[in-house]
């Protein structure tokens, strides 16, 4: 077996319990890191088959002490999912295996089917790309799991939101009393609960952008059930961080010309929305540092703390 870098490495007992799920006269003939991922660290392995070709698998495992402790819950929720979106019509990588208390591996790990395609997190062509993200999450929507995920978990609290540096303080203040105000009610749904650009992978053709196409969703170790307002919110803040701000409030009107449907009221749509603005408030420094290694160097902590504040401020100002 030979590594594309040292960082691509399969430790023996991982190597082993990957083996024991391959078919017979399988092996694995290539490894190579993934980047992007925050929580843990992926890997694509090309396998290859008893016919002389080859096919790709990608390992995802939990390294980080910090992580480690979430781990046993997200990858039963991965699995779980992966094994509900069979035949669904929703694109997702296949479930092969997984270990999610290391009982086997070194680490919590999960090995799936490699999707074709792959993020795209440039300006250009976004403009192609936000219809067919909003119809993607309508159709994650639409699904009806005979078994419901665990209900949605809001992480942030007025207490822990982090105002940027040189933010209106008023502003900031005013959003943050929206989120002290009970969640509006709403009409559950199967949420990703991660639907972001960097969690979609697209087939571009080089010469026609406009030709763009989906071809798979990945990392469903969120999943719930909750408000669809609070997966279209979380996008709407990845867009405008990415994009800037105009892109976070365009993408709910996306959402509703697909077909999607959202709370009724627009101060219950911008409470969802507010939140998840809010929510990454708190990591900022984290979401932005994958942006950069996938070739968004100019999105440094600053720039994007500075897009947040104006994200924040409209919607604080479409709130009236």
């Amino acid at each position: 077996m030979t590594n594309h870098d040292e960082a691509a490495t399969v430790l023996p007992l991982t190597l082993a319990w990957v083996s024991r799920h391959l078919e017979v006269g399988e092996r694995i003939v290539r490894t190579e890191a993934l980047h992007g991922g925050i929580t843990a660290e992926m890997r694509r392995l090309t396998i290859g088959t008893r016919d002389g070709s080859t096919r790709d698998l990608v390992l995802r495992s939990f390294v980080d002490p910090f992580y480690v402790g979430h781990a046993e819950d997200w990858l039963n929720r991965e699995a779980g999912a992966l094994t509900l979106l069979t035949g669904t019509g929703v694109a997702a990588p296949g479930l092969v295996a997984v270990d999610p208390t290391a009982a086997q591996c070194e680490f919590p790990s999960l090995l799936m089917t490699h999707l074709a395609g792959r993020t795209v997190l440039d300006d250009e062509g976004l403009e192609t790309r936000v219809p067919l993200l909003a119809r993607q999450l309508v159709a994650i929507h639409a699904l009806r799991p005979a078994e419901r995920p665990r209900e949605y978990v809001a992480l942030t609290t007025a207490d822990t939101v982090v105002t940027p540096k040189g933010a209106d303080a008023a502003t900031w203040a005013a959003a943050i009393d929206v989120i002290r105000r009970p969640a509006p009610p709403y009409e559950g749904r199967f949420l990703h609960r991660d639907f972001q650009p960097g969690n979609v992978l697209f087939d571009v053709p080089a010469p026609r952008p406009a030709g763009a196409r989906i071809t798979g969703v990945v990392d469903w170790a969120a999943t719930s059930w909750g408000p669809a307002d609070l997966d279209v919110a979380h996008c709407s803040t990845t867009l405008a961080l990415l994009h800037g701000p105009a892109w976070g409030l365009r993408f709910a009107e996306a959402y509703e010309e697909a077909g999607g449907v959202l709370a009724a009221a627009a101060s219950e749509r911008l409470y969802w929305q507010v939140r998840d603005g809010l929510a990454c408030s708190e990591e900022v420094q984290l979401v932005a540092q994958p942006w950069r290694e996938a070739g968004r160097t100019e999105l440094t902590t600053r720039a994007v703390e500075e897009r947040l504040d104006a994200y924040v401020t409209a919607l604080m100002d479409a709130l009236g």
